[in-house]
């Protein structure tokens, strides 16, 4: 039996729902790219939400050969030149332009895939062919090299209604029986992710030919872990308190980076004076609860902060900004996210020199690291040896010559 997923997958642009916008931007670039500053483009969003299969659909329409690599099964530097870097470098089948597609590129990191992430950067910067990559969070300080060399194009959570519009089109082609209130209920529990929604949709209903109440009852809830971003669209972009007050409910960010993304965004958001004031009024209050619990230990004011950070700061607003707002992370955590780098990066030459030495990473930080990098930047063949000895990536040979 065929996956859904794959059987009905869009073969144009026309057919992906609830991104319009993103195709658009996605297709002026590709169709513009000789004219483009940048070689690359960056789509992030949730799951599920198409911009894999945009990438398809777009070099179909365009008739461009695709070249797919998937950044969690070639993480490091050799494997990533060997399959991107030829590929950058050769004309495609029968004189047809090309399109090189880099998906979930999230799945490398900089000191443990030995490099691929830096070796992707530098690919970017000398390809002939538009590259797109795909990530759900592309706002990781490991990704910061690689957002300037890109153009960032969001892919929005998808709501309900056209996660419904998917399920329903597929219920009617493959001839399942369902009520539309249960058909937009499993649409709901999909957490935004359309996939996810077409994968429940065949596994209940693929025997029976039919969707019923007690089958989805059987289907949890899925507890997604959210972006920063994403949570904020539930704030900024929502005057309901219902669809607020649940924005933070499954992000990974502690308290105080959920204050400081809010306080970095909010004068991108809200532009009306009077619905910034109010909103920083929330805001503000929120902070004092916080403090309080700090210095007393009084756990039960978490339920005001949320309220006051979430539905308070999205009642704030007379109605709903339409104007575009890329989020991003305040300027004060990227510089805890830069130190914690630099210091990451000096601890991980000091482990790979422990190791070749026999000796404890502390013994290495303190004893060894000093004059090793003294003669790294004085002598280039001892620079050499040690960059092969040590394995050292693009970062750290930076790093080592600072």
């Amino acid at each position: 039996m065929q996956p859904f997923t794959f059987k009905y997958q869009p073969k144009t642009s026309m057919e992906i729902i609830g991104q319009n916008e993103a195709i658009k931007k996605l297709k002026g670039f590709v169709v513009n790219f000789k004219k483009q500053k940048k070689n690359a483009a960056l789509l992030y969003g949730p799951s599920g939400t198409g911009k894999t299969i945009s990438a398809y659909a777009i070099a179909k329409e365009l008739d461009l050969e695709i070249l797919e690599v998937n950044a969690s099964d070639v993480r490091n530097a050799d494997e990533i030149n060997s399959l991107v870097g030829s590929a950058i470098g050769q004309m495609s089948l029968f004189s047809r332009g090309k399109l090189i597609l880099v998906d979930e590129i999230d799945g490398l990191s900089g000191t443990k895939d030995r490099g691929g992430l830096q070796a992707v950067t530098k690919l970017i910067e000398k390809s002939s062919f538009p590259i797109v990559l795909t990530a759900t969070n592309p706002w990781d300080y490991k990704f910061n090299a690689l957002r300037r060399r890109a153009e960032l194009i969001e892919f929005i959570p998808l709501d309900y209604l056209s996660i419904f519009e998917i399920l329903k089109n597929i219920c009617d082609k493959e001839k399942i029986r369902y009520e539309g209130e249960i058909l937009k209920g499993l649409a709901r529990r999909a957490g935004n992710d359309a996939r996810a929604a077409i994968n429940d949709l065949q596994t209940l209903a693929l025997e029976a030919r039919e969707l019923t109440k007690s089958s989805l009852e059987e289907l949890g809830e899925r507890n997604k872990l959210e972006s920063m971003p994403n949570a904020l669209l539930k704030i900024f972009k929502s005057t309901d308190p219902k669809v607020a007050i649940a924005a933070f409910d499954t992000v990974e960010e502690n308290l105080d980076q959920q204050l400081l993304w809010l306080d970095e965004n909010l004068p991108r958001e809200y532009t009306e004076p009077e619905d910034l004031a109010k909103a920083y009024d929330k805001l503000s209050k929120a902070d004092v609860f916080s403090r309080r619990i700090k210095r007393w230990q009084h756990w039960r004011f978490l339920v005001y902060i949320n309220a006051l950070i979430t539905a308070g700061i999205a009642v704030s607003k007379k109605e709903k900004y339409r104007h575009y707002v890329q989020y991003k992370p305040t300027g004060k955590l990227l510089k805890l996210w830069w130190a914690k780098q630099k210091a990451m990066k000096k601890k991980a030459i000091a482990e790979k020199i422990a190791e070749k030495t026999h000796t404890s990473t502390k013994d290495a930080l303190k004893s060894t690291l000093p004059y090793l990098q003294v003669a790294f930047k004085k002598n280039k063949i001892f620079r050499n040896n040690i960059i092969e000895e040590l394995d050292l990536s693009m970062e750290e040979i930076e790093w080592l010559k600072k």
